[in-house]
């Protein structure tokens, strides 16, 4: 190749590398003027501030009345009579059903009858005795007839005794015809009807009767839940702790407030291992008589939350099951930073870590920033929001 090509390619090259530094000066000049012109974005702040609040947790729960007693015949026969309705009112010792009493009664004659013959074999056998006691002191008679007098007569008086007994079963009996409510309540389903052929050995109870001027809500706690459960309340003995419980509410199931509040009350003495949780009880006045046996409910436990950090939910974000905001710095710079979340309500977090009173986070559209981005905050009535908002 002659020196001239090779003049003319090596300035060719020299052009070529002039032009591309220029056009990727230029560019690099054109982006720095974009960056340098974008605004920093205008966003709301929401100042921080201790408060104090109750927080609720809800359980669910069962109902039972404070007394769920079965029904049951204590001698065989007809069903002849049945004094109440279903899902009536009773009282104690008020008669509710009555048994076929025809058989007893006889029974009870029988031993009567008996009772009658034993207590005339007595007599006599007293007689008896009598009438060879003074001919034994005269000597008249050998002491040993006199000795087997005796015998015959505690003979006779333990069959007196034995009889009395007989009688006294029999009228048991003919008491168990009528069955009697054990206690005031409600009666449940009956589902034996008149005539029906009843005994000791049937797979239902005649009936159900509930006591329900008190009512026993049961609900179940994991243990993690039960240990926080116990750390929530003072007291030295876990008996202690149960008593600091507040009064707690009844949900029902339209997510009305049961008007009456309650009161736990026990604790069950174990876990059970089937399914890794502990049952309590809640006790709630029922004098309406509007909870039932078998009704269905949430306990809502109340926690008052002391000197916490509301933060609005809408100014956090997730990432791996931990809760962050973006705290304003200085030059209004934003910083991600995780809270610590010790209770929350509809819109709010208590936050114990991660934030300080009077700092500002950024309440809304932190969607696309990352640490070290400068914001514009803007004006914003944390105060208002939160009287506003129910929590």
């Amino acid at each position: 190749m002659s020196s001239t090509s090779v003049f003319k390619s090596e300035k060719f090259l020299l052009s070529a590398l002039l032009s591309l530094a220029i056009f990727q000066y230029g560019c690099s000049s054109t982006e720095a003027s974009n960056t340098a012109a974008a605004p920093a974005p205008e966003l709301p702040v929401f100042t921080l501030s201790n408060t104090s609040n109750t927080v609720y947790q809800e359980i669910p729960a069962s109902l039972e009345g404070k007394t769920n007693v079965e029904i049951r015949p204590q001698v065989e026969g007809f069903l002849d009579k049945i004094y109440v309705e279903e899902g009536a009112y009773v009282h104690e010792r008020q008669p509710l059903f009555h048994i076929d009493p025809r058989v007893y009664s006889q029974q009870l004659q029988n031993s009567n009858s008996a009772l009658a013959a034993a207590k005339a074999s007595m007599a006599k056998a007293k007689l008896e005795m009598e009438r060879l006691s003074p001919l034994v002191d005269a000597k008249v008679i050998s002491p040993v007839q006199l000795q087997t007098a005796q015998q015959e007569y505690a003979n006779a008086k333990a069959l007196v005794a034995q009889a009395s007994a007989g009688v006294g079963n029999a009228n048991i009996n003919v008491g168990y015809t009528t069955i009697k409510a054990p206690v005031s309540g409600y009666i449940g389903r009956i589902p034996y009807k008149q005539g029906s052929l009843v005994s000791q050995t049937i797979s239902q109870p005649l009936t159900i009767v509930s006591d329900v001027q008190e009512m026993y809500a049961y609900f179940s706690l994991s243990e993690p839940d039960f240990i926080a459960f116990k750390n929530k309340y003072a007291g030295n003995t876990l008996e202690e702790k149960v008593r600091n419980v507040p009064a707690v509410e009844l949900i029902m199931p339209d997510n009305s407030v049961y008007p009456q509040k309650g009161k736990v009350s026990l604790v069950e003495g174990q876990f059970d291992k089937t399914v890794g949780a502990i049952t309590l009880r809640a006790t709630f006045p029922n004098n309406g008589g509007m909870l039932r046996t078998g009704n269905t409910a949430k306990i809502r436990l109340p926690e008052t939350l002391n000197g916490m950090i509301l933060v609005p939910q809408e100014s956090t974000f997730e990432i791996q099951d931990k809760v962050f905001v973006f705290a304003v710095g200085d030059s209004n710079k934003v910083e991600s930073r995780p809270i610590t979340v010790s209770g929350q309500t509809a819109h709010y977090y208590f936050v114990s870590k991660g934030v300080n009173p009077g700092e500002k986070i950024v309440y809304v559209g932190s969607g696309n920033l990352h640490d070290g981005v400068q914001i514009k905050p803007l004006p914003f009535a944390s105060d208002s929001l939160i009287k506003a908002r129910p929590q």
